[in-house]
């Protein structure tokens, strides 16, 4: 009695400073996220602890299918031809209304859940990312949406889709490739960040490849002559990615990981291999690029006289925004008000500022206006792009780490397996699950964010970015 008493006042406190009003299918969402809240924060620390890697979620993605089954939702698993993805479906009719949850790990960057670098296990991956809280807090705002609907009190269907490999191989593309959002109206995201905001800014495009040379081995010393070098090849070739960067607009980005240079210092290598990156803010700016690079690479063995070979691994599209689901979550955020945090959660924060060198100012527990949409923004990329180019789709950040932290950094991931990560992804269901009573009672909202999705997509014909094929499981 105790505990609902207290929330009542929290809501009602929210309200009043926001000046808006919170209806009854609002407060239940609420209420739901607060009833599962202690087991989405078991599942978050679960996946947190084994931290597997895109497509070897097994267990992760059994955690969340398993958690979705047991609240009632039907589930198909191991779509699109992954083992670690599934769909949780539950209800019938329009609207029909998504939530996205991913669940994959960073290689390298295992740490325990403190301020100061060390690793949990020695080598091993971490949530550099916070996927753990992502696919937990966007079940929890799934469940909330279902309980209504089964209540009676919402009419229409929700769709729960776990999605793999966000990190790598970007499984969402395989899963938009399969048709899983045809029929869907609005599609919810969210992702962990330093700070609370509606997103609608864009991300990057990108295109992943990788570069192989052959070449023939001889004694590097007796007789190099006779042999062809394909780490020359390789040096020529990322010689010749860095001098080009002079030369592309400040939107490009060009990575690449040498990821065979050679195995011992008296072979002339016969093979050498690297994985290249290029992102733009647009597509239309990033295939000119990629289509260049790739002849960088023929140059190259043509300098070096050995062979090539490209292998397309896979490419995802910019982040289609959408304002008008932005500004249906901005009025959310307002009505649930800011996180606020313990003298204990603010000196963890400030002590990761602290050890990664940052201004020591904790928290930010404000909640962000709603930004203009910048038509060159900055950031990374996801395969939330590929899934917002088929359907109109709402984006949200919220705060699961202190303000400046290294992204995909031991830093995020000590913030996730404690009560810093923990608070972000009970926000980020509830904001969520008011969004999504929002879209289900509301039919104009949602043809008023369909509406923007169309003319911002206008005639662009979606193509995926990918081999033709299976996804490539078993190749992490």
């Amino acid at each position: 009695m105790r505990k609902n008493m207290l929330l009542g006042l929290l809501l009602l406190s929210a309200a009043i400073v926001s000046g808006q009003k919170m209806n009854s299918n609002k407060k239940a969402a609420i209420a739901s996220v607060e009833k599962h809240k202690e087991a989405l924060i078991q599942i978050s620390d679960s996946i947190w602890a084994l931290a597997e890697t895109a497509f070897e979620e097994d267990q992760s993605s059994k955690i969340l299918a398993d958690y979705a089954e047991k609240n009632g939702f039907t589930v198909q698993r191991g779509v699109a031809g992954m083992p670690t993805a599934f769909v949780a479906t539950y209800g019938s009719g329009s609207p029909v209304i998504s939530v996205l949850g991913e669940f994959d790990a960073l290689p390298g960057i295992s740490q325990k859940a403190k301020p100061t670098k060390e690793a949990l296990n020695e080598g091993a991956a971490g949530h550099g990312c916070g996927h753990n809280l992502f696919g937990a807090g966007s079940l929890g705002a799934a469940i909330a949406a279902k309980e209504l609907i089964e209540q009676g009190k919402l009419k229409g269907t929700i769709k729960f889709f776990g999605t793999p490999s966000e990190e790598k191989f970007f499984g969402k593309i395989w899963m938009v490739r399969e048709g899983l959002w045809d029929g869907v109206d609005v599609n919810l995201s969210w992702h962990p960040s330093a700070s609370t905001r509606a997103d609608v800014q864009s991300s990057l495009a990108l295109v992943d490849f990788k570069v192989e040379f052959f070449g023939q081995a001889a004694h590097a010393s007796a007789d190099p002559w006779n042999g062809r070098s394909a780490s020359d090849a390789l040096e020529l070739y990322t010689a010749g990615i860095n001098y080009y960067r002079e030369h592309i607009k400040p939107t490009v980005r060009i990575h690449y990981h040498i990821q065979d240079g050679g195995q011992v210092v008296n072979v002339v290598p016969d093979y050498s291999k690297l994985w290249v990156r290029v992102r733009d803010t647009k597509r239309s700016g990033m295939l000119p690029v990629y289509e260049r690079v790739q002849k960088m690479a023929e140059g190259a063995a043509i300098l070096a006289n050995v062979d090539h070979k490209i292998s397309l691994i896979s490419g995802i599209y910019e982040v289609l925004v959408n304002r008008a689901g932005g500004e249906a979550m901005q009025k959310n955020l307002e009505l649930l008000g800011p996180i606020s945090y313990t003298d204990q959660e603010s000196a963890f924060g400030k002590k990761i500022q602290e050890v990664t060198g940052k201004p020591q100012v904790g928290m930010d527990a404000s909640i962000m206006p709603l930004e203009e949409t910048k038509e060159h923004p900055g950031g990374g990329s996801t395969d939330v792009g590929d899934v917002s180019w088929n359907v109109a789709n709402i984006n949200l950040g919220v705060t699961t780490a202190p303000k400046d932290t290294p992204w995909h950094s031991w830093a995020v991931v000590a913030c996730g397996g404690m009560s810093i990560g923990h608070k972000g992804m009970v926000y980020a269901a509830k904001a969520m699950g008011m969004t999504m009573v929002d879209l289900f009672e509301d039919p104009k909202l949602v043809e008023k964010i369909k509406s923007e999705y169309r003319e911002r997509k206008g005639d662009e014909v979606y193509e995926a970015i990918v081999p033709e094929g299976p996804p490539p499981i078993g190749e992490n």
